[in-house]
């Protein structure tokens, strides 16, 4: 699913000083963490009773089915090498970061991530690079590459490269050409009165507006703060040019600004016929509209006269191996193999997550499937997401704000120097 900076960077960047020193302070566990604990836990090290390899894998819960299979996988390959005790807990990708940091030296051995997290992450000294990083590299998309790599050198190993947003329509109202341009989009949902769905307030789905109109957003080379000039008055296209084509968006009786997770099943009713969202919801798309499933990139839409190519953020997951664990040789190839070919097509199959292989992701299985042949066709329009945490929050009240219609229209360009002021300061 999509992944946000989390709450407490700043926090998280203090502890680079704690984990320099040989004891790490712990400053306990991030909600939403189940099963994972600091100090009565052994992580890492060969087990003293049995002589086996202790190892720790943190991993969304959901996956643990999938995950497991690919641990049976690798302790039968190994088998003749080495016995081991591998022990997989449950922990939120959004979550990894905040947990890891908080008790380093006692965290999984391998654990899976969102990319966004990677930053903070090398700058805490808590990821061990890659050591066959050119072997990697070679099996896996540039993009997913990319990703795990900072400086030149890959942090970890690309797991997935599907984390990133598109639209998903209903062919029951829609042929190709109509969900070539919001306009034809909205015109739809109106004259069928059904809705087009986009969770707007949210500074993710945001950006697909702002992204490809010649201004500008990201992180400073701080880590923390951002720079965005979202209120430019200059240029082809100006902030206030976009903000009144979301307005237009906003006011269609075609469209519905909502929560990622509310209208799936909305469109099981009929009620929702387009959407943009990600692959975290083809299942219940596919349950909800059969085969009349579509999917494709983000249309274009009207601003100043002009068709704007809607952006998105892109993502991807990956899987680190903390620097402090006992038995990094082992992470190591364990993380490898919860990454290779056979693995990440087995993650496709089971999880419907799209590879970041190269050979698993040019398969037959994965182009028949809507919604990642579409996130695939969207990426040439993305960016990866490296925002500072102060982005969210003034890019949902400025959204909520025209959502509420409590505005000024003579006053846009006001509204828009303060949403830029809170993303910068």
């Amino acid at each position: 699913m999509k992944k946000r900076l989390l709450a407490g960077v700043l926090a998280s960047l203090m502890v680079l000083g704690m984990l320099t020193g040989c004891n790490g302070d712990k400053t306990g566990t991030s909600d939403g963490v189940e099963n994972v604990s600091g100090s009565d836990t052994n992580l890492g090290n060969e087990n003293q009773d049995t002589g086996k390899i202790a190892l720790t894998v943190w991993a969304e819960e959901a996956q643990h089915d999938t995950v497991q299979k690919m641990i049976d996988s690798f302790i039968e390959a190994y088998s003749g090498e080495a016995e081991f005790e591998i022990t997989l807990q449950a922990a939120s990708d959004a979550d990894t970061r905040n947990l890891l940091l908080a008790d380093v030296q006692n965290a999984a051995d391998v654990f899976s991530f969102p990319d966004d997290q990677l930053n903070t992450m090398v700058a805490a000294g808590a990821l061990a690079p890659v050591p066959n990083a050119d072997e990697i590299r070679e099996q896996t998309v540039t993009e997913a590459v990319n990703a795990a790599t900072i400086n030149g050198i890959l942090y970890a190993y690309p797991m997935t490269a599907d984390n990133g947003y598109f639209l998903y329509y209903n062919k029951k109202y829609f042929k190709e050409n109509d969900v070539k341009t919001l306009d034809s989009i909205l015109s739809i949902c109106e004259e069928k009165d059904k809705k087009f769905s986009m969770e707007l307030n949210s500074g993710w789905y945001l950006y697909a507006f702002f992204g490809n109109t010649g201004m500008g957003m990201g992180l400073n080379d701080d880590g923390i703060t951002n720079y965005c000039d979202w209120n430019s008055t200059e240029g082809d296209i100006t902030g206030v040019d976009v903000t009144k084509a979301l307005i237009n968006t906003i006011s269609s009786p075609g469209f519905v600004s909502q929560p990622d997770g509310s209208w799936t099943a909305q469109a099981q009713k009929d009620e929702v016929i387009a959407a943009v969202s990600g692959v975290w919801n083809a299942m219940a798309v596919r349950n909800a509209w059969g085969d009349d499933y579509g999917a494709c990139k983000l249309p274009t839409y009207t601003c100043d006269g002009k068709q704007i190519q809607m952006a998105s953020f892109t993502g991807y997951k990956m899987i680190g191996v903390n620097y402090y664990s006992k038995n990094k040789e082992w992470a190591y190839k364990l993380a490898q193999w919860i990454t290779n070919e056979q693995n990440q097509t087995l993650r496709f199959v089971e999880q419907n997550q799209g590879p970041a292989n190269k050979v698993a992701a040019a398969s037959d299985e994965v182009s028949k499937v809507p919604a990642i042949t579409a996130v695939i066709e969207q990426s040439q329009y993305g960016t990866l997401q490296r925002v500072g945490n102060n982005f969210w929050t003034p890019c949902t009240e400025f959204v909520d704000t025209l959502i509420g219609g409590e505005y000024d229209t003579s006053r846009l360009q006001d509204m828009l120097d303060k949403m830029v002021k809170g993303i910068t300061e």
